[in-house]
């Protein structure tokens, strides 16, 4: 097995898997600004493995798993490691998908989602509801393993309702995955709140004794790339993952992450919205943009009215007919 969790140079920085944002058009965006030794793996959305295993959901599901050429190019450029993030709660459709997605050679890693607090996924017992099923949860890591011989990961939480880090980290540290990755709130905080990182440091020390070859990764409320440096020497941890901290600065990972012109901010806005459009075209609803336009009209004069503007659009025409009325007003 090609392990890459092993193999790449700690501190790990990764981009956190993101329900309609960390598509194919938004990594490669995060990518072509990012700078190669300070991004290392990046996620897809989470994806239904149920879905998957349906012939007319594959189609719509399968899209959280399109790969574009030219973000290919990016991953390959950068050698950041692309990780396919799947959910579900049934072991045998796990092991059937996981060998499915393996076989397309288009990943580095398979990832479980056991840390998603939404209530009608946790309803059904998936993601975080496996918490407090810690037997299905080590036949579905195990069943994942087998049918792959790429990395399998976990991504979790603290617990349900109050930390039980401990004993949960001991339980999936029974089926020996390659890294697992901690955000620090229980399920029942959502995300509000402070990320608990004394408990996600107690999460590591776990892996420690048990098995310090698993990669150990924290997750909660990291607010810059130094921030990230500063909490894996302090935590002790060999990475972290970075989720709403790149909606404050889309260029976390550059050489630069400072403050960036309006220039530069609305070139990279069209840029998305650009490969947005040339990747889904109208088969995603355009207004899935819109939660993109906040992260680049900000910090600059004219920014709020900016993004008002833009919020009416529903074209790429109409975004840049938007962008040409703000830049002839400030000359």
């Amino acid at each position: 097995m090609n392990n890459f969790w092993k193999e790449t140079t700690k501190p790990i920085f990764a981009l956190a898997p993101m329900e309609d944002v960390t598509d194919t058009v938004f990594r490669e965006i995060v990518m072509r600004v990012a700078d190669p030794s300070k991004l290392n793996v990046v996620y897809t959305e989470f994806t239904n493995v149920n879905g998957m295993n349906h012939p007319l959901g594959k189609l719509r599901v399968g899209e959280r798993l399109i790969v574009n050429d030219s973000e290919v190019g990016y991953l390959k450029k950068l050698n950041v490691k692309l990780v396919a993030q799947v959910w579900g709660k049934d072991p045998e459709i796990f092991h059937k998908i996981v060998k499915e997605i393996s076989d397309d050679n288009k990943f580095d890693g398979i990832d479980i989602n056991m840390g998603c607090p939404v209530k009608n996924v946790v309803k059904n017992g998936c993601c975080s509801a496996l918490i407090g099923s810690p037997e299905l949860a080590k036949e579905i890591i195990l069943a994942s393993k087998e049918a792959t011989q790429l990395p399998v990961s976990v991504k979790t939480r603290i617990g349900l309702s109050k930390p039980i880090t401990e004993e949960w980290i001991g339980t999936l540290m029974e089926t020996n995955p390659a890294a697992i990755i901690l955000h620090g709130r229980v399920q029942k905080q959502q995300s509000d709140g402070l990320a608990n990182w004394d408990e996600i440091a107690l999460g590591a020390e776990v892996r420690n004794r048990m098995n310090p070859e698993v990669a150990f990764l924290g997750n909660g409320d990291v607010i810059s790339y130094a921030d990230g440096v500063e909490k894996t020497v302090k935590y002790k941890l060999d990475g972290v993952m970075i989720g709403r901290g790149i909606f404050h600065n889309p260029w976390f990972f550059a050489e630069d992450e400072s403050n960036r012109s309006s220039n530069e901010r609305i070139d990279l806005l069209l840029q998305h919205v650009k490969l947005y459009n040339e990747t889904w075209g109208p088969s995603k609803n355009f207004n899935i943009l819109k939660r993109f336009f906040k992260i680049y009209t900000s910090n600059f004069i004219g920014a709020s009215q900016l993004r008002n503007d833009l919020m009416q659009t529903n074209s790429l025409k109409e975004v840049k007919k938007v962008v040409e009325q703000f830049q002839s007003s400030q000359n």
